[in-house]
C-alpha cells in the first residue's frame, strides 16, 4: 500500500520566532525532536497526549492498515500546521481575580491547568488570554467557583479569523483577530455584576481593538450562563463590542460564523479538506449535505461545482442565520437551487437523499445515526419503491411529495434561474467526513455488508496535532467495486484443431 504523507508549508512570517518551523515530510520517518510538541504544558494539561512525530499520530497505522484491509491502495495522509494550528478554543476561567487561571481540565479532574504558553493555539489567542488575565487582575473581576456556583467569569471562547484581505496572504495567518465569547453567570444583562461585564469588554476593546498598540480584537461578546452542570454555553447571547460578522474564507466561499455557531478548530487543515473534497462531485450533480450546520460544504460546493441544487439539513436551529449570510456572499453567478432545513436527519433520512445524486455526512464524533445507515445500507431496495412511486405519481399533476411540503415549513429556498425539477434518483457517491475514527469504522463496516457501496477513495488529515485524532475524508461509491465483483464462472473455450 501507498501511504502519501504531506505537508504545509507555511512562511516565514506565520509563527513566532519561539515556534519550530514546519517540517520539510517525505516518505521517511523523520527525527522526533523535528516534530516535537515541545511545550512546558505537556503532561499536565489534556489537550495533547502525543509529543513527538506530531506529523504522524501513532492511531494513522490503524487507519492506514484499515482501508488497505478494504481496497483502497493510495491512502493519502496531509500533515497540515503542526503548531499554532488551533484558531478556535474554549477555555475554563478558575483560580482568583488576583491569580486567574485560564485554560483546560486536567485529565479525569476538575482541576485547572493554566496554558499561557500553549502551543496548540494560534498566537492570537494566547496573547489575548494574557490581556484578559489583565483585565480580571485590574477590574477585579471574580472568577467561577465551581463547588459555591458563584463567581462572574465562567468560561471564554476565542475564535480567530484570518480573513483579513487587506493585508498580503503570507501576513494573514500571523495577524489573525481574535472573536472573544465572556460566558457569564448571570441570566442576563441586566443583572447586579452587568457593569462589571461591560468594564471588562471595554478593558479588551481599548488595549487589543484597532485603536490599540497590538490590534488583537475583532469582537466581544457575552454569553449568559446560570446552570450548574458542565454545559458551557447559556441560551441567552449579547454583541458587546466590535464587528457583529465574524467571517472566514475556506473552500472557495466566504462564511459568516456566529459566536454559537460550530467552527472547525483548524482553519486551515479544514480548507484543505474542503478543497480535496471538491474533487469527488461532479460539475452540475445534485448534493445533499446532512449534519451542514451553517452550510459550509454544500454552498462551497454550489460555488465550485455548479451544482444544480444543493440541500443543507440541520438539526440545531441557530445555525440558520449563518447559512443565509454566507448565502448573501455567494457570487451572483451561481444559478443552483440552494435550500437549508432545519431538521432531524435520523427522522426520515430516506426523503433528504431523494432526488441527490451526492450525499455528504459531516456527523460528531458518535458517527452517523443507526437510521441513516440502514437508509443507506438498503438504497436499492428504496430505488425500486421509488421507480414504482414515480409511475404512480405521473398520473397526477403537479402532486408534490409530502415531505417536501414538510421540510419547506422550516427552510430556507433560494430557487436557480432554470429551476430543475426534483427526481425520484437516490445518490451513487456518499462522502464522509469523519472526526470520530472508531464510530467511522464501525459505520464503513455496516455500510459495506451488503455491498450496497464500495470504498472508493480515502485521505486523512492532521486536524489536531499532538492528539489521537484524525480527520478522515472516505468517498464511497454505488454497488460492489470492481476488486470485488464476481468472477464470470463460464466454460473454457475450446482451442480450435
Amino acid at each position: 500500500m501507498t501511504l502519501s504523507i504531506l505537508s504545509a508549508q507555511p512562511s516565514a512570517p506565520q509563527l513566532p520566532a519561539s515556534f519550530p518551523p514546519s517540517p520539510n515530510l517525505s516518505l521517511s520517518p523523520l527525527p522526533s525532536l523535528t516534530c516535537a510538541l515541545q511545550c512546558q504544558h505537556f503532561q499536565s494539561c489534556s489537550g495533547c497526549t502525543q509529543e513527538l512525530n506530531l506529523h504522524r499520530p501513532i492511531i494513522l497505522d490503524d487507519v492506514t492498515d484499515f482501508f488497505n484491509n478494504h481496497g483502497v491502495s493510495d491512502f493519502t495522509f496531509d500533515s497540515c500546521r503542526l503548531w499554532g494550528w488551533r484558531c478556535r478554543a474554549k477555555l475554563a476561567v478558575r483560580g482568583s481575580s488576583n491569580s486567574p487561571l485560564i485554560g483546560l481540565y486536567q485529565e479525569n479532574s476538575h482541576n485547572i491547568v493554566d496554558i499561557p504558553h500553549c502551543k496548540a493555539h494560534h498566537p492570537s489567542i494566547n496573547a489575548t488570554v494574557e490581556l484578559l488575565k489583565q483585565g480580571i487582575t485590574h477590574l477585579k473581576v471574580e472568577p467561577y467557583d465551581e463547588d459555591q456556583g458563584t463567581g462572574e467569569l465562567r468560561y471564554v471562547q476565542m475564535a480567530v479569523t484570518l480573513n483579513n484581505t487587506s493585508l498580503p496572504a503570507s501576513q494573514r495567518y500571523r495577524n489573525g483577530k481574535v472573536q472573544v465569547t465572556l460566558v457569564w453567570n448571570s441570566r442576563n444583562e441586566n443583572s447586579p455584576s452587568s457593569e462589571k461585564l461591560k468594564a471588562l469588554a471595554n478593558f479588551l476593546w481599548r488595549n487589543g481593538g484597532p485603536r490599540s498598540n497590538v490590534h488583537l480584537i475583532h469582537s466581544v461578546w457575552a454569553n449568559f450562563q446560570t446552570s450548574t452542570n458542565n454545559i458551557i454555553f447559556g441560551n441567552r447571547w449579547r454583541h458587546l463590542l466590535g464587528e457583529i460578522d465574524f467571517w472566514e474564507h475556506v473552500g472557495g466561499i466566504d462564511i459568516a460564523l456566529a459566536p454559537s455557531s460550530f467552527g472547525q478548530a483548524n482553519t486551515r487543515a479544514f480548507d484543505s479538506l474542503l478543497r480535496k473534497l471538491q474533487k469527488y462531485v461532479p460539475y452540475g450533480a445534485a448534493v445533499a449535505d446532512l449534519y451542514a450546520g451553517a452550510g459550509v460544504i454544500g454552498l462551497s460546493l454550489a460555488a465550485t461545482r455548479k451544482c444544480r441544487s444543493v440541500k443543507c439539513i440541520e438539526i440545531n436551529k441557530e445555525a440558520r442565520l449563518s447559512f443565509e449570510k454566507t448565502v448573501g456572499r455567494l457570487p451572483k453567478s451561481i444559478d443552483t437551487t440552494i435550500s437549508w432545513h432545519h431538521a432531524d436527519t435520523s427522522i426520515g433520512p430516506l426523503s433528504w437523499l431523494m432526488g441527490s445524486d451526492v450525499v455528504v455526512v459531516d456527523p460528531p464524533r458518535k458517527g452517523l445515526d443507526p437510521s441513516l445507515v440502514d437508509a443507506l445500507r438498503t438504497l436499492s431496495l428504496a430505488e425500486k419503491r421509488a421507480m414504482l412511486t414515480e409511475r404512480s405519481f405521473s398520473k397526477v399533476k403537479n402532486e408534490k411529495r409530502p415531505w417536501i411540503l414538510r421540510a419547506r415549513e422550516a427552510s430556507v429556498q433560494i430557487e436557480s434561474k432554470t429551476s430543475p425539477e426534483e427526481g425520484q434518483s437516490l445518490p451513487k457517491t456518499l462522502i464522509y467526513i469523519s472526526c470520530g475514527w472508531e464510530s467511522f469504522k464501525e459505520d464503513c463496516k455496516s455500510l459495506l455488508s451488503r455491498k450496497e457501496w464500495h470504498l472508493d477513495k480515502a485521505h486523512g488529515f492532521n486536524f489536531f496535532p499532538g492528539t489521537q485524532s484524525i480527520e478522515v475524508l472516505a468517498v464511497f461509491k454505488r454497488g460492489p467495486g470492481a476488486g470485488l465483483k464476481k468472477k464470470k464462472s463460464g466454460k473454457k473455450k475450446k482451442r480450435p484443431l
